[in-house]
Parts: structure tokens; C-alpha cells; sequence
């Protein structure tokens, strides 16, 4: 009668262990499958086939949180917008402007050419058009036309990590269509993880996916240099610390193993710069001059999947004039960006930035050269050198929510744009 009730006791302690394994079995899987939806993922047709897979950009892009850039061609974007009137469709409605005539806003102004920049992630489709030339559809179906003369995103060779073909090295000039998607549950990331950690510089420290030399991306990606003994190339993913001296670099291993590396434009003044990519902020550029050190963390969490980057709606908000008045309703900043997609470019001294509008609450030009901007963290930045927190900002247009025709706010009058 004991030897049963002890049986019992034992069934059921055996069954909450299994239990509990499951459980945890459960959300390590869930886990590991949030770690690896961040790369960039989709089928390219070419002109003879198509392939779907893990996508790198060249040799530098690989994660939804990456940038593409182009520059925005003609008036025609802004006038799509401008011109939106007498639809009864709900998604337009609000864009409705009556009889005003959006062509006023550039009487007497030389047109100035706008860059457009926006996550991969916010990237329904690309479609080559030639040489230089783009078609790039956002996920609410907007479609934009682009120039990409002196953009290395444009014309640059797209690889393909084809499950049954390995890797797919496909020319610009092949390639018809480049459609974006969620990757697979079953997807083996390719490339060792992304290269993650803190950048250290003489203005400050800055945490986040890092891109070396504007280049390398991955784990796998190396760092090339010459030590006493030879050449040696480093994948990242062994490496726990890099430290400036100047022409060289001082490299410490995770395992302990450190060299004194030079000769290359990985580890002397020739490196183009680490971008940092701080997903609370954005892309920071950090020039070699003001680098100081870098301390990499082993990870394979690569953030946000493609579902989490939502169909844009628009940037709306409230303008405040030095006047006191206010303007609230849907807007175009810089008489250019309407999406929160979009990002304001500026910089700390050397250091640039790139923000996604959606990630801004507030900017506050202080002069002719300057403003605050306010990101939803809380975080606080004084931003220069550039035209969308400069004079050079061409200004906002308001589309007023009480109704009326839309107002152009010249940016001389304005006091303090606040964000939706």
C-alpha cells in the first residue's frame, strides 16, 4: 500500500518535470525564433528565375533596422500628395486640400532635390528602372520614384542565401523585382549573427548593431589587418574589443588572444566609419577620427520582424509660430517628408544621425544653424549641418484637421513642431 502511494507521488512529481520542460522547451523556441526574424528576407525575380531567401545588400545591409538610401526624383512625389482631393476613399480623405493649388509653394523658389531614407523593414517592394533608377513601394502601397546616382544602394550586387543553392550572387542589372517578407518559423539565419555592441568615443558611447568600416555586418564578416607575423583576417564574432591607437588598432579576442593590427582601412584612418544602428534612435555615423574603442556582446537577438514595422499613416502633429499661433493636422516637413517612415538628417560635430520621424516627439529650432530634437525616449539632442533643423528647411505644410486649405509655415516662423 506505501510502495503505491509512493508510485503516485512519484508519477506526479515526474509529470510536473515534464511539464515544466515543455513549457521551456516552449519559450526557447518561441525565443530563438524572435532572434532570427530581423534579416532582411524575400524573393528577387530575375529575368530567367526567382529566389527567396536570407538577403544581404551588397556587402553591408542585412537587417530589417538597415537603411536604404536614394534621392527622391522631381516634383512628382510631392504634388502625389499635394494633389489628393475629391476622393471619397477614407485612407485619402483627410489629404483633401479643395481648390488650392499646390503649385504656389514653389513659385519663386529654386527646387531643391530631397533624400529619401527609410528602414528595409518599411519596404513592401524594389523595381529597378535602368541603370540609376528605382521604383520603391512603401507597405501602405505608396509608390515612390528614386535616383540613385551616387547611392551605393542602388546598382549595388544583392545576395541570395538560397536554402538548395547556397549563396546567389545576382548583378543589378539582372534583377526585375525585389519583393520583401516575413521569413520562414524554419528560417537558419546565415552569417553569423549580427555584430552587436558599444562604440566609445571622445563625445560619448553609443549601444547598438554595429557596422564597421560601413561594411561589415556580420559575425561572419572579418577584419582584416597586419601584424608582426602576417596578414590576419578576424570574423567579428571572435572578437571582444577593438581599440584606436592612432594608424592601428589594439584587438583583444573573446578568448583572450589580443594583436596590434594596421595596413588596412579596417584599422587605420582610412576606415570609413562605424555606424551604430540604437533602436530607440536610429543610424549614428561615427567618423574614425572620434572613435575611440569598441566592445562587442555575443548576441543573436536581430530585433523587430518584418510585421513589426507597420504601413505608414502619415506625420501629423502641431506647428507652433513665433507668433503663438497653432497649426495642427497632417504635415510635410521640409515641404518633403510625409511619412513617419522618413527620416531627419543632421549632426553633432562629426557624428551623424538619421531618425526616423516616427521615433521623434518634438524639434525646437533654437538659430539658423541648430535645433533640439526630442526623441520619444526622452533623450535629448542638438543637431546641426543639416537642412531639415537648419534655414535651409524649405518649411511645413499643415493640413489643417479643423478643415480649410492647407497653411505653408515658413521655418524662420517656426517655434516648435510637437509630433503625434
Amino acid at each position: 500500500m506505501e510502495r503505491a502511494q509512493i508510485s503516485r507521488k512519484s508519477m506526479k512529481t515526474l509529470l510536473i518535470i515534464i511539464g515544466n520542460l515543455i513549457a521551456f522547451l516552449i519559450v526557447v523556441s518561441a525565443a530563438r525564433a524572435q532572434e532570427t526574424t530581423g534579416y532582411i528576407y524575400g524573393t528577387v525575380t530575375t529575368y530567367n528565375n526567382s529566389y527567396t531567401g536570407q538577403i544581404r545588400w551588397g556587402t553591408e545591409e542585412a537587417f530589417w533596422n538597415d537603411f536604404f538610401n536614394a534621392q527622391k526624383m522631381g516634383d512628382e512625389y510631392y504634388e502625389s500628395i499635394l494633389k489628393k482631393s475629391g476622393d471619397n476613399k477614407k485612407e485619402e480623405s483627410e489629404w483633401a486640400i479643395n481648390s488650392w493649388n499646390p503649385s504656389s509653394i514653389w513659385e519663386n523658389r529654386k527646387y531643391t532635390r530631397h533624400e529619401f531614407t527609410t528602414q528595409f523593414g518599411n519596404i513592401n517592394s524594389i523595381e529597378p528602372r535602368g541603370k540609376d533608377r528605382v521604383r520603391l513601394v512603401l507597405k501602405n502601397g505608396e509608390r515612390i520614384e528614386l535616383d540613385g546616382s551616387g547611392y551605393n544602394d542602388v546598382g549595388a550586387k544583392i545576395t541570395i542565401f538560397d536554402p538548395e543553392l547556397g549563396d546567389v550572387k545576382l548583378e543589378w542589372s539582372r534583377i526585375d523585382k525585389i519583393e520583401f517578407q516575413e521569413a520562414p518559423e524554419n528560417h537558419i539565419p546565415s552569417g553569423g549573427g549580427p555584430i552587436y555592441g558599444t562604440i566609445e568615443t571622445f563625445k560619448g558611447s553609443y549601444t547598438g548593431f554595429v557596422q564597421w568600416d560601413h561594411d561589415e555586418r556580420l559575425g561572419n564578416d572579418v577584419l582584416d589587418g597586419d601584424s608582426r607575423d602576417g596578414r590576419v583576417s578576424i570574423a567579428f564574432k571572435h572578437i571582444k574589443s577593438i581599440e584606436s591607437e592612432g594608424n592601428a588598432c589594439f584587438v583583444t579576442l573573446h578568448s583572450g588572444r589580443n594583436f596590434t593590427l594596421r595596413g588596412t582601412n579596417d584599422v587605420n584612418s582610412q576606415n570609413d566609419g562605424i555606424i551604430v544602428t540604437v533602436p530607440e534612435i536610429g543610424e549614428i555615423d561615427i567618423p574614425w577620427k572620434v572613435f575611440d574603442r569598441a566592445e562587442f556582446i555575443k548576441t543573436e537577438d536581430t530585433r523587430d520582424a518584418y510585421m513589426k514595422y507597420q504601413s505608414p499613416k502619415g506625420l501629423s502633429g502641431t506647428v507652433e509660430t513665433y507668433r503663438g499661433d497653432k497649426f495642427s493636422g497632417r504635415l510635410v516637413y521640409d515641404v518633403d517628408e510625409a511619412w513617419e517612415v522618413e527620416t531627419l538628417e543632421a549632426k553633432d560635430g562629426d557624428v551623424e544621425y538619421r531618425i526616423p520621424f516616427a521615433k521623434i516627439k518634438s524639434i525646437s529650432p533654437k538659430n539658423a544653424y541648430y535645433s533640439v530634437i526630442e526623441i520619444r525616449n526622452g533623450d535629448k539632442l542638438l543637431l546641426g549641418e543639416g537642412r531639415d533643423v537648419s534655414s535651409d528647411n524649405d518649411g511645413i505644410i499643415i493640413f489643417p484637421s479643423s478643415g480649410g486649405e492647407p497653411v505653408l509655415i515658413k521655418w524662420r516662423e517656426v517655434s516648435e513642431v510637437v509630433f503625434d
